[in-house]
């Protein structure tokens, strides 16, 4: 911890015996302070301690990446220098404890890099840029500016808030327009509506999403953009660019059952198998069905999605049907239109069907990108939501890729080219029914 002290600073650090202390860093050594001190300081004002907790533990964290580039330790003689320090400047950083002042390393004749900044700032500077936007357009409220204060500590000029969203539209389209190299044999497909100001008004923009995932099973989001609405144009749009990126070696796309998805999907798509979310059917039924037996048949369905084979399957349906047709018709029929596609995973290895019946996953990437997007309320342009919800997206596709993996019984995943015709087939029958529809 650094708390100026005239000409001494303090800092923390651990004894030998594994004790918190504090060092007073002066020009000559070093001063420790106890435990019993470090207590006394932190039931004083705690809330300050842990702040500057934080300031010392940045500032350690730059020091050893300068030791690391310059390949020494300071005022030490070693062939392996490569250059010396040349003092340091102060820069600011807002976190969610409060504001701290960091003491960023200069080199003489090579620049000082840290990946401290870069990792920090990403998704925050794409919040604070947003919301600044707001406040240089003039459509603030008072609750934006209470964030703004909150997060920033201060106010960003024009010229500030244009080089951050520079910055961060170059990363987020990078992301965006990447180059799919992958196979990706299945795919998650949904959208989300967020307010964006357009010409004066508050209109409803959708995000369009697409989860893919390896043969590996590593998760990774593919791509998605903004339309004004979901159509067979704007969703075959959005499809087209993700098989200009290289998309390839689909088998399996789940997504709910919106008509102008299905359209595009299919002329996209055409031999690429649908499987429609579960959870979303089981909704649709739910929808038409008598309040008093919702329960009941949301019990049988999800036991008809419990079951193995097809024909099980389809043996369930016909009892289901027939024991309710009477008092909910309008629900046994939603389920018999829509059961096929909703029973598509069946032709999976089954270790492999939870992964994909639904779009579950997807939902709950849509929902983080909701909260994120609580604090603005209503964007100030579509360029603001693509980058804030770029970055985001950005964010949570790195968790993917070190955190979120579909395990695959290794004899499962081996049979995927042995089912491919199956797949096919399923297509074309799907394809031949939305053609009569």
């Amino acid at each position: 911890m650094i708390i100026q002290n005239r000409k001494r600073r303090r800092v923390c650090g651990t004894s030998h015996n594994g004790q918190l202390r504090h060092v007073f860093l002066t020009k000559r050594g070093y001063n420790t302070l106890d435990q019993e001190e470090i207590l006394l300081l932190l039931s004083e004002n705690r809330e300050e301690t842990f702040q500057k907790l934080l300031e010392t533990s940045l500032n350690r964290i730059l020091q050893a990446e300068s030791t690391a580039q310059l390949g020494a330790e300071r005022y030490e003689r070693t062939d392996d220098r490569t250059d010396s320090r040349n003092g340091t400047r102060q820069r600011p950083l807002v976190t969610r404890i409060g504001r701290v002042e960091l003491q960023v390393p200069r080199h003489r004749n090579q620049p000082f890099n840290t990946l401290l900044f870069d990792n920090y700032f990403r998704s925050e500077a794409a919040l604070i840029a947003s919301m600044a936007e707001m406040v240089v357009n003039g459509v603030s409220t008072r609750k934006v500016g209470s964030v703004m204060e909150t997060l920033c500590g201060t106010s960003y000029s024009k010229s500030t808030v244009s080089e951050v969203c520079k910055d961060l539209e170059k990363e987020v389209k990078a992301f965006r327009e990447r180059p799919l190299t992958e196979e990706y044999p299945f795919l998650m497909i949904d959208a989300t509506y967020f307010k964006v100001r357009e010409n004066h008004r508050i209109t409803s923009k959708a995000l369009m999403i697409a989860l893919g995932t390896t043969r590996e099973g590593k998760r990774e989001i593919l791509g998605f953009g903004t339309y004004s609405t979901e159509t067979a144009v704007t969703w075959e749009d959005f499809f087209s660019s993700l098989k200009r990126r290289g998309l390839h070696g689909l088998y399996l796309i789940t997504s709910d059952a919106h008509e102008g998805l299905r359209l595009a999907m299919d002329k996209a798509f055409p031999d690429v198998c649908w499987q429609r979310c579960q959870t979303h059917f089981s909704r649709n039924i739910m929808d038409h069905a008598p309040k008093q037996h919702q329960a009941a048949i949301h019990d049988e369905v999800l036991l008809m999605y419990q079951c193995k084979t097809i024909e099980e399957a389809r043996r369930k349906r016909d009892a289901i049907i027939a024991e309710y047709s009477r008092v909910a018709e309008k629900a046994m029929k939603c389920l018999d239109e829509g059961f096929e596609s909703a029973m598509s995973v069946l032709t999976l290895p089954e270790s492999m069907r939870r992964f994909f019946r639904t779009s579950n996953h997807l939902e709950r990437l849509n929902k983080e990108l909701k909260r994120r997007s609580n604090v603005i309320g209503v964007f100030p342009n579509e360029a603001s939501l693509l980058r804030l919800m770029g970055s985001v997206l950005l964010e949570q596709n790195e968790l993917c890729s070190s955190h979120s993996k579909v395990h695959f019984k290794t004899e499962d995943a081996k049979k995927l080219d042995l089912i491919k015709e199956d797949l096919r087939s399923l297509a074309l029958e799907q394809h031949k029914l939305l053609t009569a529809a």
